[in-house]
């Protein structure tokens, strides 16, 4: 870990940077022609063109017997600053380095003058090594190289192609493939640094899973059951797949190493981790950009393909998140969830799977021109816990990407790795699973021998007393190592362990031994200050100098002095193994350390961590900001607060910050949590110790990912679940909706209308809101219009007494809507939404673009400027059908009214960046006459196009509702615009 320079050093370091610039300026030429650059800077620019960075002071020329100091003065302009502020580091600047590099008579000059310098950098392998190596007529051994030394080594070949003469360099393309292919497998190499040993009848599954035949030819594609490995936290999932995949990958491959070509694999793969940031199981558009780039690796030959592909998805998934914006906007109303929303979110997951799945079977149908024979793809997916919940629509969406791939490349072979089970009504029961339990006896001893217990009997001893859990085994092992090598120690510790039990397997018992090894772990940290502070610590999720001083350091009897006490003890903290960097000065506590502590230090009555979460508590509650209110609800839900009061503190986004979080505490804690994410269910644990209210929350969500995907009858399955709900939930009304789905309207009507009554008895207005709507649409359905518009009138007033102007409106406009259809249309609602629209504060509206489009366009024809202010607040809707319905109105205009045409075009042509064609002048064609520039299309949809293209339809379509057309064409035209075409989906 760095250490943060002291005053004195930072002031130096800013006063020499001053210098610097200063030296630069007085340096910098005159104006005119670039004057000639001394010999003397020409030496010390070879001599320091190989070099990564360097100390100028240090830097010498090749007959120089020692240096001068001359190049801080010589290359100040040269030259750019790097490293720590309190060190002196400097490195070329490209095209200085460029110049030097081919200024160099040849590769004798250029080994002098790295000979002479090597005092001047780094002992660390680099570039510079590299370079000296190739200089000396060294190949450098690249066999079994990290993706560090192969980037140096691919430095120095693109360094040394520059200087002139130098011969037998290795191909830089060469190098360049097999550090990406090096890069490709480093999270796998990672992963198998932990010692691994067993699991050979989990490694036999996988290899026949991989290994498994194809269809036979003619018998038509047989979609393959993906394979599950799934278990508990520690049990060595991710190494098991990483493991397998590696020797697989060796077995069969054919290595040349940067002499003689790039691997080749035998069968193509990807390694797929959603805990990296880029990939987001909710959005399997990602999986299949990475499967691409991964892909494009592998295959160079295809890599222009994948990587058009890759740049596909890349567009794909930024549109799904704009469409998630606009369904989450209509969700946001009860006027525009009661149906539309959730019809929206229905019709946007079904186009997003439909376009996924032609996205991955592009990927299948390039996998199959790019390999050779027939060999498996074998796509291996961990951390998939995220999805792994009753219904999950990332999990259908996932399962279409699949079959979708599977239908292009038969030879898929799917590994999944997660803590649970659990399957998805897509999938059904296809998925063959392999569970992971605890190692046996005999391999428990080997993986202690592989962490360092040598003595065979000891190692037995240990292990019976332990327990087959491989995380334990290696706490175990770290704290025998801590204790001393002698069977003395290891005896000591073995006494210190609780004595086996017949149901010792039980996960708390496993929590104990795990904990009582931690202890002993911590017992051997030299600094008693550090060892407290690392005890207490286990609670906080980030630890920072600053939380060292006012949240641990007193209730751990720490004396804190001041800042830079604090930081020294940081500093030696985030030394310690069982912490990671977490940011610029800032760590946390490894995640499977912190599940084996918290519970064990929160029953212990003499642990200070009760006081430092307190603490912690205050600490952020004095602070803005998404990432403290998080901490401090995180410390509340820990300390027991009543899940009811911290929700009092929520803001919108803290739920992203807590992710994970709901592991760390009680299940009725974690229900809170639960309730609210966006997207995901609880386990069943969690569900069970819930309270009703946060049960019900999680529980509709549960159901509208059901319902979203069509699966009716398993949502009315959980709906069937612990009745009565309380008043105001939101699983009365999906109760009428999957009713409604199933066909049973009369059913749907009369769970409807209890639960308006009960709501409106509990003083449930939101929710009474919601129901009324919802029992005007089913009347409607069932053509009782008398029935809709009263519940539709209800409604509004229920609106306007919750104070909700938005939602007043989205009830006055279902109910112009009503009225269109029949045959007295009621022009009073149309009055009073134009009224409305006009007097709600456009900040208002513009949080609810889709309404106030529909809205507009539905009184447009009593308000001449409802248009106009709809397209200067929320413009137009995305989409080409927009271009479509615009371009036929225009069409239809013109024919009503030809006079139009020629003021149209002239709008439509200054809109699309057109300019009068200047008059062509006397003399020879082009003797000075300016060009004619190209004219937009001819076509009026293409115009439209590309007005689109440069952001200014929307000032269009304003300045077309300005021509004096009595058909009334273009107005109407905008209006059917801005509703997208069909009424805009909106009630």
């Amino acid at each position: 870990m760095s250490t943060v320079p002291s005053a004195d050093a930072s002031g130096a370091a800013a006063l020499c940077e001053r210098f610097r610039a200063r030296l630069r300026q007085e340096l910098r030429p005159a104006a005119g022609p670039p004057a000639a650059v001394p010999d003397a800077r020409h030496g010390y620019r070879r001599a320091a063109c190989l070099l990564t960075s360097f100390d100028p002071r240090k830097l010498r020329l090749p007959e120089e017997s020692a240096p001068t100091g001359r190049a801080v003065m010589e290359l100040a302009a040269d030259c750019s600053a790097t490293g720590m502020a309190d060190r002196t580091e400097w490195t070329l600047k490209p095209e200085v380095r460029e110049a030097a590099l081919r200024a160099l008579s040849g590769p004798e000059e250029a080994l002098r003058a790295l000979e002479a310098n090597l005092g001047a950098v780094s002992e660390e392998p680099g570039p510079e090594r590299a370079c000296l190596a190739l200089l000396r007529g060294q190949t450098p051994g690249t066999v079994g190289a990290g993706p560090d030394e192969l980037s140096d080594v691919l430095q120095a070949v693109l360094w040394l192609s520059l200087v002139p003469g130098v011969t037998g360099l290795p191909d830089a393309r060469v190098v360049r493939a097999e550090l990406e292919l090096t890069r490709l497998l480093q999270p796998l190499e990672r992963l198998v640094r932990v010692p691994f040993v067993g699991r050979e009848a989990e490694l036999a599954k996988l290899r026949d899973h991989v290994h498994a035949p194809g269809p036979p030819p003619g018998a038509g594609p047989a979609v393959p059951a993906p394979l599950v490995v799934h278990g508990p936290g520690g049990m060595g999932k991710s190494t098991l797949l990483a493991n397998f995949l590696l020797d697989s990958l060796r077995r069969g491959a054919e290595t040349g190493g940067v002499g003689g070509g790039v691997r080749r694999f035998p069968f193509p793969f990807a390694y797929i981790d959603f805990e990296r940031a880029t990939l987001s199981v909710y959005e399997p558009v990602t999986l299949i950009a990475e499967m691409a780039r991964q892909l494009g690796i592998q295959y160079p030959a295809f890599r222009a393909e994948l990587d058009a592909l890759a740049a596909d998805c890349q567009e794909e998934a930024r549109a799904q998140r704009a469409e998630e914006e606009r369904v989450a906007e209509l969700n946001r109303l009860a006027t525009t969830r009661a149906g539309v929303g959730r019809k929206t979110s229905q019709q946007f997951l079904a186009g997003a799977s439909e376009r996924e799945s032609a996205l991955s079977r592009r990927l299948g149908e390039v996998l199959r021109r790019a390999v050779t024979g027939d060999v498996p793809f074998v796509m291996v997916v961990d951390s998939f816990e995220e999805a792994q919940y009753r219904g999950s629509p990332a999990l259908g969406r996932m399962w279409a990407v699949f079959l979708a791939l599977t239908e292009a490349y038969p030879r898929v072979r799917a590994v999944v790795s997660g803590r649970s089970p659990v399957g998805h009504p897509a999938a059904g029961a296809r998925a063959v699973e392999v569970e992971l339990h605890d190692l046996g006896p005999e391999a428990s001893v080997e993986l202690l021998g592989a962490c360092g217990v040598r003595d065979p009997e000891l190692a037995r001893v240990l292990a019976e007393r332990v327990g087959g859990h491989p995380l334990s085994l290696r706490l175990a092992a770290r704290a025998a190592a801590l204790a001393g090598s002698g069977a003395a120690g290891v005896r000591e510790l073995i006494g210190s362990l609780p004595a086996r039990r017949r149901d010792f397997f039980r996960r708390v018992d496993q929590m104990l031994v795990q904990g009582v090894l931690y202890q002993r772990i911590l017992q051997h940290i030299p600094d008693p200050d550090v060892r407290r502070l690392a005890r207490a610590g286990l609670v906080l999720r980030l630890i920072t100098p600053d939380v060292i001083r006012e949240v641990l350091a007193e209730p751990c009897g720490v004396a804190v002095t001041g800042p830079e006490d604090a930081r020294r003890l940081f500093g030696t903290l985030s030394r310690l193994d069982l912490v990671e960097s977490w940011g610029p000065q800032a760590v946390r506590v490894r995640a499977d350390v912190r599940a084996i502590m918290l519970r064990l230090v929160s029953e212990d009555p003499e642990s200070p961590t009760r006081e430092v979460e307190r603490r912690a508590v205050a600490y952020y509650a004095a602070r803005e900001g998404l990432e403290a209110r998080a901490e401090e609800i995180y410390h509340r839900l820990r300390l027991g607060e009543d899940p009811r009061t911290v929700e009092e503190r929520w803001l919108p986004g803290v739920e992203r910050l807590l992710e994970g979080a709901q592991n760390e505490m009680s299940p009725r804690a974690a229900a809170l949590l639960g309730a609210h994410r966006r997207r995901g269910g609880a386990s069943d644990l969690v569900m069970a110790e819930a309270d009703q209210e946060d049960w019900e929350r999680i529980a509709a969500r549960e159901v509208e990912d059901l319902l979203a995907q069509g699966f009716t009858e398993e949502a009315l399955a959980r709906l069937a679940q612990r009745r009565p709900w309380t008043p105001c939930s939101s699983l009365h009304v999906l109760l009428a909706e999957a009713l409604d789905r199933a066909g049973r309207r009369a059913q749907a009507r009369r769970a409807v209308s209890d639960a308006i009554d009960t709501a409106r008895e509990a003083g449930c207005g939101e929710r009474q809101l919601e129901l009324l709507l919802l029992s005007a649409r089913l009347a409607e359905g069932d053509g009782d219009t008398d029935s809709a518009d009263r519940d539709l009138r209800l409604a509004e007033d229920v609106a306007i007494c919750l104070g909700q102007h938005l939602e007043a409106m989205g009830t006055l406009l279902a109910r112009t809507r009503l009225a269109a259809g029949s045959d007295a249309p009621d022009r009073d609602a149309d009055t009073r939404l134009a009224r409305r629209l006009r007097q709600v504060p456009d900040e208002v509206l513009a949080d609810q673009p889709s309404l106030v489009r529909a809205a507009a366009s539905q009184v447009y024809t009593l308000d001449a400027q409802a248009l106009d202010h709809a397209l200067e607040l929320v413009g137009l809707p995305e989409g080409d059908e927009v271009l479509e319905i615009l371009g036929t109105g225009l069409r239809q205009a013109v024919r009503a009214d030809p006079l139009l045409l020629r003021p149209l075009m002239d709008i439509l042509r200054s809109a699309a960046g057109a300019r009068e064609a200047p008059a062509r002048q006397a003399g020879p064609p082009g003797a000075g006459a300016p060009p004619v520039p190209s004219p937009p299309p001819s076509d009026v949809t293409d115009i439209l196009r590309l007005v689109r293209d440069r952001g200014t339809l929307d000032e269009l379509a304003r300045r077309l509702l300005v021509l004096r057309d009595r058909s009334g064409r273009i107005a109407a035209s905008v209006a059917a615009a801005l509703r997208g075409g069909g009424g805009g989906g909106l009630p």
